[in-house]
């Protein structure tokens, strides 16, 4: 298993990850079939991240990608210290302390990046996520109740952060 970032190149495969992710699991945004990015759009994005300073992280098994976590900052010098993660891992690769590697990569780049907040949201009911955030130092800030519909139903989030 081998970390590292994203490049343009992944446009295609990064693409069919996240997809294979919306097929997987009902905690992240995007629902099975809603996803429409195209490669050359992928690709544009990833460019973005690379030149606003935000971090992309792959998780890569021979070759395939199993796995994510993005850590995006906005531009405004009052906010730059701050940065809003999303992780996300296939169903096959979960339970087996990549999340964490992910994480700890994440922080030596946000230490060597003058990041010093943290932040996600977290469905409520996704304890094994919210776990793996509270094990990397999370906190939970509040609730945002009603944030998402999922399959139908009001779901909530918790607010984390971690400060650095």
């Amino acid at each position: 298993m081998r970390i590292r970032t994203v490049r343009p190149e992944d446009s295609d495969q990064l693409i069919r990850m996240l997809k294979q992710l919306d097929t997987e699991t009902s905690f992240m945004m995007y629902e099975p079939g809603e996803r429409t990015s195209t490669a050359d759009e992928m690709k544009h994005r990833i460019k973005h991240w690379e030149s606003s300073g935000s971090l992309f992280l792959l998780l890569e098994h021979e070759g395939d990608l199993a796995g994510f976590l993005s850590a995006s900052r906005d531009a405004p010098k009052r906010v730059r210290h701050c940065a809003y993660l999303v992780i996300g891992i296939l169903k096959g690769y979960r339970g087996m302390g990549y999340g964490t590697k992910l994480f700890e990569e994440m922080e030596k780049w946000a230490r060597e990046n003058a990041v010093t907040r943290l932040e996600l949201t977290v469905v409520t009911e996704n304890e094994q996520a919210r776990h793996l955030y509270e094990k990397m130092g999370f906190v939970i800030e509040g609730k945002k109740e009603r944030s998402m519909i999922v399959d139908g139903t009001a779901v909530d989030e918790y607010c984390m952060a971690k400060l650095l």
